[in-house]
């Protein structure tokens, strides 16, 4: 019997080892490519709310449809060691598993697919494009790029109770106070302020899986 009837996990930084808007970052010139990633990490690490810091990125790189299709790819050759067989094995023992991130719908959905996860079961920031193939905006009340926005999603989904959460951000630490357990992952990015709001902390997703299953 499983500990957790609803597994949560975060992409960048926690199943991916990339943060995906700074690796689109990286394909502008060096100054947009530091800009961009002390933004990420001001807002990842609280200091900075996540919506005044999205938008801004986004605007400053302009990703084409190209690009984020790229994005894709990376995310799945940066897939965390682990992170497959943790999402099998849950997912074989009954558990809901669900892919809730800041990242980019149509870019985390391949990796989804990759890990053995259906569509649905992500959720993340969807776009608008311009006519030439540029991101234009955010789909309109875009809860994921804004703070709050993931116990606000996660409320909506209703999921089986109890429900284990995993990520490495402060948007993620949000999540602690509304689940069973908020576990602070630390196999990329070790984030002091995530993991002093956090239940208990992880580097592997082995441990993960532990933690799921109760082995």
């Amino acid at each position: 019997m499983t500990r957790f009837t609803s597994l949560v996990l975060d992409v960048d930084s926690t199943v991916a080892a990339i943060e995906g808007i700074d690796w689109l970052a990286a394909l502008r010139d060096d100054a947009t490519a530091a800009w961009v990633a002390d933004i990420t990490r001001q807002a990842m690490d609280g200091e900075l709310p996540i919506e005044a810091a999205y938008e801004r990125r986004l605007a400053a790189i302009a990703p084409t449809r190209a690009e984020v299709a790229a994005l894709a790819n990376a995310y799945i050759a940066a897939i965390v060691p682990g992170a497959a067989d943790t999402i099998a094995a849950a997912q074989r023992a009954g558990v809901d598993v669900r892919l809730l991130s800041g990242g980019l719908h149509e870019a985390i959905v391949p990796m989804a697919r990759v890990l053995g996860l259906e569509p649905q079961r992500v959720h993340a920031v969807e776009l608008q494009w311009d006519a030439d193939g540029h991101v234009c905006a955010l789909v309109p009340d875009s809860p994921l790029a804004h703070s709050g926005g993931k116990p606000r999603v996660l409320r909506a989904l209703g999921l089986g109770e109890p429900v284990l959460a995993v990520g490495d951000g402060s948007t993620d630490a949000e999540l602690a106070p509304h689940v069973a357990r908020f576990v602070a992952f630390t196999g990329v990015v070790r984030r002091p302020a995530v993991v002093a709001a956090a239940h208990t902390e992880a580097a592997t997703f082995d441990e993960i899986t532990r933690m799921v299953l109760g082995a």
